[in-house]
């Protein structure tokens, strides 16, 4: 029997105390029906709540959780470099932690890479967002981000994506650079499509 990690899922964690049961149970029910060998990275950027313990508790009683504890915060970027790189699975899923990505979408997007892609980006096709503070100015950066890089996708912002592991390998993150993980991958000769996904309210 192979002990190989077929998928690692990645979440940065910021002060989540309060979603981070309802987080994991969603994540394990998603994977469990499907996966015989997976982990879940939840890496605390630094958390000023109680997060750390609530991690600590929960690693205790789901033996597929991985916790890693980043002594400041250092950003969403640091926090999913640090969870890519500790990963041991053939295929990384990111998500964030506030329960708006749909821990269900997560093998649809698994799937949709074995039709021959290195990155499916989620696309959140009918967002929870207000109309003005944040669905007009995603809109016009995901236009002019794809007019300047090629790489044209609906939804930049969405931290629901799926990658190969070798598509990831060579990445340095730093700054705000997990916003664009396509491009970079792209430059890699990386095949990237978009999948539509759930968003839900925070």
């Amino acid at each position: 029997m192979s002990d190989r990690i077929e998928v690692s899922v990645v979440i940065p964690i910021f002060n989540e105390e309060e979603s981070l049961p309802q987080l994991v149970k969603e994540i394990l029910d998603a994977m469990h029906p499907i996966y015989k060998n997976f982990e879940v990275v939840l890496v605390n950027d630094g958390s000023t709540d109680k997060s750390a313990e609530v991690l600590e508790e929960l690693s205790k009683e789901f033996p597929e959780l991985i916790c890693v504890l980043l002594r400041k915060n250092y950003g969403q970027t640091a926090a999913m470099a640090a969870g890519f790189n500790i990963s041991h699975g053939d295929i990384i899923v990111s998500l964030d932690g506030d329960l708006q990505n749909d821990p269900a979408d997560i093998p649809l997007l698994v799937n949709k890479l074995s039709q021959g892609y290195d990155l499916v980006s989620g696309w959140r096709y009918k967002r929870k967002d207000a109309e003005i503070r944040r669905k007009l100015p995603s809109k016009i950066a995901n236009k002019l981000i794809g007019k300047v890089t090629g790489v044209r996708l609906n939804d930049y912002g969405c931290s629901l994506k799926a990658y190969r592991k070798e598509v990831l390998s060579d990445m340095r993150l730093y700054g705000e650079l997990h916003r664009f993980l396509p491009v970079l991958a792209n430059i890699e000769g990386a095949r990237i499509t978009e999948l539509k996904v759930n968003h839900r309210e925070r």
